[in-house]
């Protein structure tokens, strides 16, 4: 497109507002004037563009002015109160945080997917969904497509920077500590020892047994493919790993597909790499995925506790496609 747009990234001192500015140098959206946006303590600071330096403003309703997208990954409660703010400036606002994926008026949005929801935007705001659903549903797409998805039962192992930098900054504090012998501290970021361990620390729902993000799974997965039938069976945990998240699933079609199938059809697929050569050993895993856009699947089998169900693995850049990117690939899917 010949026009030029004014952009705000609200949040943009974060490590997804920061991925977010990098994902819009690199696939050359036509930005004409950027507006970096924070809270008041990072109001001041500089960000780099395209070469340049830019100041980034506190956020207020003036900063919207003329802005014609509004990409947030500004926290849930910072975004309940600023994007309808943003949206009532005109802006199209596209927020990262939980704050509107359950809104009937907000879609919830992987283009991959149902890009043609972008379009119903009742409140001016599109949801980016959860970071372990994008990458999930990246993958399910041609199988769901091709064979009526039924069930699925997922277990994620999530990258610490899911958690925003401090969390990685703890963590590296914890490694130092373990590698020195010293005692461990369970520093709040992190909310326990995650080096050399695994955990599962994300707000309970005591009622029903899960995790808010497992939840977040299973209602998300229902919306984006307007399938309320689907059975989601998740389990979240994190993993010491900086980036870049793995995710296990097995599902289950109403109508029967081959892994050979399922493997041709992942291979046609809008925003998916194929890696899966296991008796060579080739598989996805996090390091190889962090920094790039691809949805990563390898392990492609029949599973042997499950005959006639599927298996396979699915790694992502959670910075990436699981959060800047999907955001950025539905600006572009809206304006050009």
């Amino acid at each position: 497109m010949s026009k030029k747009l004014k952009v705000a990234v609200a949040g943009v001192t974060g490590m997804v507002g920061r991925e977010m500015l990098r994902v819009l140098e690199q696939r050359d959206f036509p930005v004409g004037e950027l507006v970096p946006v924070a809270s008041a303590r990072s109001a001041g600071k500089k960000v780099p563009f395209r070469g340049e330096e830019h100041t980034v403003r506190e956020i207020a309703p003036e900063v919207f002015e003329g802005v014609d997208v509004a990409l947030f990954s500004a926290g849930s409660g910072p975004s309940k109160e600023w994007s309808p703010i943003a949206a009532e400036k005109g802006a199209v606002v596209i927020d990262n945080s939980s704050a509107f994926r359950k809104d009937p008026e907000c879609p919830l949005v992987v283009p991959e997917v149902n890009m043609a929801a972008a379009k119903d935007r009742p409140k001016g705001i599109i949801a980016n969904p959860n970071c372990s659903t994008i990458q999930m549903v990246v993958a399910l797409k041609p199988i769901h497509d091709a064979a009526k998805i039924t069930r699925v039962v997922v277990a994620t192992y999530q990258a610490i920077s899911g958690s925003g930098a401090g969390a990685v900054s703890a963590f590296e504090t914890q490694m130092k500590q373990l590698a020195a012998g010293e005692t461990v501290g369970e520093l709040e970021t992190l909310k326990g020892q995650l080096a050399g361990n695994v955990l599962m620390h994300w707000s309970r729902d005591v009622e029903s047994g899960y995790q808010e993000e497992e939840l977040k799974m299973v209602h998300e997965t229902r919306k984006i493919f307007g399938d309320d039938s689907i059975r989601v069976s998740p389990t979240a945990v994190r993993v010491p790993v900086v980036n870049g998240h793995a995710e296990s699933l097995a599902i289950e079609t109403e109508k029967p597909i081959t892994p050979d199938e399922a493997r041709a059809l992942l291979e046609k697929a809008a925003g998916v790499k194929v890696v899966d050569d296991f008796a060579n050993g080739v598989y996805p895993t996090p390091i190889e995925a962090t920094g790039t856009d691809p949805v990563y699947v390898g392990r492609i089998r029949e599973d042997v506790g499950n005959p006639g169900g599927l298996q396979m693995f699915v790694v992502a850049d959670n910075l990436r496609k699981g959060a800047a990117l999907n955001a950025v690939q539905i600006a572009e899917g809206l304006f050009l």
